[in-house]
């Protein structure tokens, strides 16, 4: 290999790296059916994930986009299921409309009470985002029993979200949990299969406030 074909991180400056990574990605990525707002969403999860196979395997609900954006322009909270998806949400542009990014999940009546019933916490904690916010943005990127609940009370017409970002990893309930959210008449933005998690939600969520900013 030739020494000019060689990158060096030396040279390049820090604002070039994401732009020389995007540009890597649309180089690598192939022939996709994405749509023209779809496509910075899933290239934004595969940059934090360097995961092509999970950022193909992206779907969309044909509203998701719209919706998701119009609830954050309209100050809808950002439901996270777990701590680090809230710290990695962009709170700049998440809450520059009103909305605040907030979990339940190391709330101490959620322990209390996932303990009384026998329940995971994110269970619970879901029953209280619902409750508290029946038409939030909620973004999953870590419990499957999560989105498992968020799906039982949409079915039962106590959740009616605004958008979920469904992205929960691992080996048991993950992928079951996403194929059933593929089947709700709610706008989603979730993935086939067991990949997904915290870096891989995040990355759409923020991927969409800077489409909403933009447009």
């Amino acid at each position: 290999m030739s020494k000019e074909n060689v990158f060096n991180p030396v040279t390049i400056q820090p604002n070039e790296i994401e732009s020389e990574s995007f540009r890597i990605i649309d180089r690598e990525i192939g022939s996709h059916s994405f749509s023209a707002m779809e496509y910075p969403i899933v290239r934004r999860v595969i940059h934090a994930t360097a995961d092509f196979d999970l950022g193909k395997s992206l779907l969309f609900q044909p509203e998701a986009i719209a919706s998701g954006m119009a609830a954050i322009r309209s100050g809808k909270n950002i439901i996270a299921d777990v701590s680090m998806v809230q710290s990695g949400i962009s709170k700049n542009r998440a809450e520059k409309y009103g909305g605040k990014v907030i979990t339940y999940i190391a709330n101490p009546d959620v322990a209390d009470n996932a303990k009384k019933l026998n329940q995971t916490r994110s269970i619970v904690a879901a029953q209280i985002a619902v409750k508290e916010n029946p038409e939030g943005i909620f973004v999953i990127g870590n419990a499957p029993t999560a989105l498992l609940e968020l799906i039982r009370l949409v079915q039962t017409g106590q959740a009616r979200p605004s958008l979920v970002i469904g992205l929960p990893v691992g080996f048991v309930s993950a992928a079951e949990s996403k194929l059933e959210l593929t089947r709700l008449h709610i706008p989603y933005i979730t993935n086939a299969g067991r990949k997904g998690g915290t870096p891989a939600a995040v990355a759409a969520f923020n991927a969409l406030a800077i489409l909403t900013e933009n447009i």
